[in-house]
């Protein structure tokens, strides 16, 4: 017997460092759900992709920039481009050379037309050049007048109001020429002259003796209409021409020809677009600004807010905080509120696995400190067959305190892993509950001689929302904790009500029991507590009412405990009449 007790006894420095390696195991088991550490090949790279400082600008600030001066860009090229604009200024154009020439061609027939309203008319050739350059000279209009059968009559850049004298205006003396002046011009000639879609016109061809088959337009109107054109000449200018007839009662007498470049076009476009870009310049400005204040409140929280997570996440000893943005009011003041909860979470998650594994190693060294010294003693020579039974039966007692001890700490380390990855479906809590008082009602009094009564103080629906399983395992540790403190004959009451607004069922239990005491009333909620005067130590964990809060906190719920009370005008006023645990379970929403 002493070498088979020798044998399996090992040494004690042996025995302690086995226990304490199966502690070190049990913790471990229940904290399956930590951290795990940083691998060191992925930290350094991206602490340094989150602090880096030679990144200017953020990909996400690129992105607004973009969009935003996309807008800007369309603008400033409709500034350039103005197409439709100057086709506008060109049907302008055209139709005031066509009204100025019906005025001066108004007045050649009444002036340089002979003959009568019952004779034969005739063009007076040289009144008509002489009123042509008189009339045309001051506008700046290039006229030619054709006779009735085509010949050239007169050219206005030929005339002078004294005779045929060849006419070319020189520029001013303080005006420089186009290949010299400013950067600004030349830039937007160039522009115009690649905008202009002049290659869509004919080109102007400039005749020593040109005749009235040569203007198409001038055909036209000596059949008595009014023409137009436009043409491109060599150094790229527009050639504007309208053509209207020259007519006394109704007959045609010749062709008069008005023709002018764009130069007043092209200048009129050069201010537009120096306006629209000079606004397109500053709405640019404007938006970069704007873009770099956007992005700026939203790149550099969540810059913050990536650097704090990672120091959360890569925290040893310290504890760092998320930085407080909730004083803003947007998404971003949202998402670090949700971030801080988080980390709050986090750290509550983390203190009780700490101190959750530092209670278990408390509940398990009693049990086998125990199991230590009966093991001991049991190993002596000296000792009776009843003191070797006796020590047995407490070896035996710890080892069933042992196995519950494990087993409950094995389902607590599970029930948050299993509430989170479960379905949340709708339940009927009142099938729940009368299925589970008539269970009780045939067991309850058979053991323990107390009585068990359902009473609903609710109208249907009864859909509540969670898991009837782990509901189930409230109410039965509650309704065995009632049992295990109501004395033979006395009754339990469970009713299922609900707060007013269709707010939460309302569960409550009631018992006969001596109650609990004022200070112990949130204590017993916590891990390996147990009061039990009436029973031997070791009995229970004291793992069941802390499983049922953890229950009820996860599916947004509550359990609270109370006692109840004589009233104050009975005889025995506020004697205690027994323990009441009130169990908040939220409604289903019936509109999902």
């Amino acid at each position: 017997m002493a070498s088979d007790t020798d044998t399996a006894t090992p040494e004690p420095g042996r025995r302690w460092s086995g226990l304490q390696g199966f502690l070190s195991r049990i913790a471990a088991a229940f904290s399956r759900r930590e951290l795990a550490p940083a691998r060191p090949t992925e930290t350094p790279s991206l602490l340094r992709r989150r602090r880096s400082a030679t990144r200017r600008y953020s990909p996400l600030t690129r992105r607004i920039l973009l969009l935003n001066i996309v807008p800007v860009a369309l603008l400033t090229l409709g500034a350039v481009y103005l197409s439709d604009y100057e086709e506008e200024l060109i049907d302008a154009e055209l139709a005031s050379l066509a009204v100025q020439g019906e005025m001066v061609a108004a007045g050649i027939a009444e002036i340089a037309v002979a003959g009568g309203e019952t004779t034969v008319n005739r063009l007076d050739a040289e009144a008509a050049r002489q009123l042509l350059a008189r009339m045309v000279h001051p506008t700046g209009v290039r006229a030619r007048l054709f006779s009735e059968t085509g010949e050239l009559l007169g050219d206005s850049a030929l005339l002078s109001e004294a005779g045929r004298i060849h006419v070319v205006p020189l520029p001013p003396p303080e005006s420089p020429s186009p290949a010299h002046g400013d950067l600004g011009e030349r830039v937007s000639e160039w522009i115009a002259r690649q905008l202009s879609r002049a290659d869509r016109f004919p080109e102007y061809v400039e005749r020593v003796l040109p005749t009235v088959r040569d203007f198409p337009e001038g055909q036209s109107a000596l059949r008595g209409f009014n023409a137009s054109a436009v043409r491109v000449s060599g150094d790229g200018r527009l050639i504007l021409s309208a053509a209207v007839p020259v007519q006394r009662y109704k007959q045609v007498l010749g062709a008069l020809l008005l023709m002018r470049d764009n130069r007043a076009i092209a200048a009129s476009l050069r201010e537009v677009r120096y306006d629209m870009m000079v606004i397109a310049a500053a709405a640019l400005g404007i938006t970069v600004l704007l873009s770099l204040y956007l992005a700026g409140t939203i790149t550099q929280p969540i810059v913050r807010l990536a650097r704090a997570a990672d120091e959360v996440r890569l925290a040893r000893e310290s504890r760092p905080e998320i930085p407080d943005l909730g004083k803003r009011g947007d998404e971003i003041g949202d998402l670090n509120d949700a971030l801080r909860s988080m980390t709050e979470a986090l750290w509550q998650r983390l203190n009780t696995i700490e101190s959750f594994a530092a209670d278990v190693a408390h509940e398990l060294k009693n049990p086998l400190t125990s199991l230590r010294s009966a093991i001991e003693m049991a190993s002596r020579p000296t000792l009776t067959p009843d003191q070797r039974d006796k020590l047995m039966a407490i070896v035996m007692d710890d080892i069933n305190r042992l196995n519950r001890l494990i087993s409950d700490i094995s389902d607590a380390s599970r029930l948050d892993a299993e509430l989170m990855r479960g379905d949340v479906k709708s339940l009927d809590l009142n099938l729940l509950l009368a299925d589970m008082a008539r269970h009780y009602a045939a067991t309850a009094l058979q053991k323990a001689g107390v009585e068990l009564e359902f009473r609903l103080a609710a109208n249907p629906p009864f859909l509540a929302h969670g898991h009837d399983g782990r509901y189930g395992q409230v109410f039965r540790n509650v309704i065995d904790n009632a049992l295990s403190f109501s004395p033979a004959g006395s009754r339990i009451v469970v009713e299922l009500a609900r707060a007013p607004r269709n707010g939460p069922f309302i569960v409550t239990i009631d018992d006969e029991g001596p109650g609990i005491p004022e200070d112990n009333l949130e204590s017993i909620f916590e891990r390996f507590y147990s009061e039990r005067p009436t029973e031997h130590f070791g009995q229970h964990s004291g793992l069941g009412l802390s499983i049922c809060r953890q229950i009820m906190e996860t599916y947004g719920g509550s359990i609270t405990a109370s006692n109840r009370r004589a009233p104050a005008d009975g005889p025995e006023p506020g004697r205690i009449l027994g323990a009441r645990f009130t169990i908040q379970v939220p409604a289903a929403d019936l509109r999902a």
